[in-house]
């Protein structure tokens, strides 16, 4: 599914000096379906009350559905996002999260993700969806 000439190294490579690095965010796997990757659970990422901000699992979600998106894109294409949605159904006040994408239409104009984030105890923390429009690179 994915273009095999990308390696974690690179994603994560390409993430220096962006949100997701300010985040820590951490590219961590790529599967034969999937794309995982963390992110700590710590001042950078708390809103006041401490606990995990809603804003940073969207980030997370986001970073992930769009990094798998423009690896299953074609040749000369790029993704960019168009809608995302994301229900946070557990505070988390410490530790990582990791969130996972997986595919649930991967189409010519448009892909949608599915991107679950979990806590260390694999709790689900946040699901997204995440829709993408397909577009030529310029």
């Amino acid at each position: 599914m994915f273009r095999s000439d990308t390696s974690l190294d690179q994603l994560n490579a390409m993430s220096a000096n962006t949100a997701i690095a300010a985040l820590g965010i951490v590219f961590t796997e790529i599967g034969p379906d999937f794309l995982r990757a963390t992110m700590p659970v710590d001042s950078r990422t708390h809103q006041p009350f401490g606990l995990l901000h809603g804003g940073a699992s969207a980030l997370l979600a986001e970073t992930l559905g769009s990094s798998a998106g423009g690896l299953s894109a074609p040749d000369g294409h790029g993704v960019v996002g168009i809608e995302i949605n994301a229900n946070h159904l557990r505070g988390v006040r410490a530790g990582i999260v990791t969130g996972t994408a997986r595919s649930l239409h991967v189409g010519r104009s448009t892909q949608v993700w599915e991107i679950r984030v979990e806590d260390a105890a694999g709790k689900l923390v946040c699901i997204s969806r995440l829709t993408l429009a397909v577009v030529p690179k310029p």
